[in-house]
């Protein structure tokens, strides 16, 4: 079992930053590809950024290609989602997700409870 926790999000106006956090507990870490997904209402979950374990491999979407950076701290057990650039179609609730391999399907073995990110104009 792994348990996720993010922290992070909040308000911010377009333009802005933030750095979400996701903190993992349970089982080693370091076995997982990590992921986030953000799910705006009334639509399924959308893959946004993966990190493999060890952090040489990263994907992103193309809509925050080049906005957002994924990245990962094994000693710490952290994964993080750096953010600039923000649009107020980034709105949504973000969720950290871990299994054994980086995909963008939202399948994924653990997830978080979610952080929601409101963009203002």
């Amino acid at each position: 079992q792994v348990q996720l926790v993010e922290s992070g999000g909040g308000l911010v106006q377009a333009g802005g930053s933030l750095r979400l956090s996701c903190a993992a507990s349970g089982r080693t870490f370091t076995s997982y590809a990590m992921a986030w997904f953000r799910q705006f209402p009334g639509k399924e979950r959308e893959f946004v950024a993966g990190i493999s374990w060890r952090g040489g491999i990263t994907d992103y979407a193309d809509s925050v290609k080049g906005r957002f950076t994924i990245s990962r701290d094994n000693a710490k057990n952290l994964v993080y989602l750096r953010m600039n650039s923000l649009k107020p179609e980034d709105t949504a609730v973000y969720y950290c997700a871990a299994d054994d391999r980086m995909r963008r399907r939202p399948d994924y073995e653990y997830w978080g409870q979610g952080t929601q990110v409101t963009v203002s104009s």
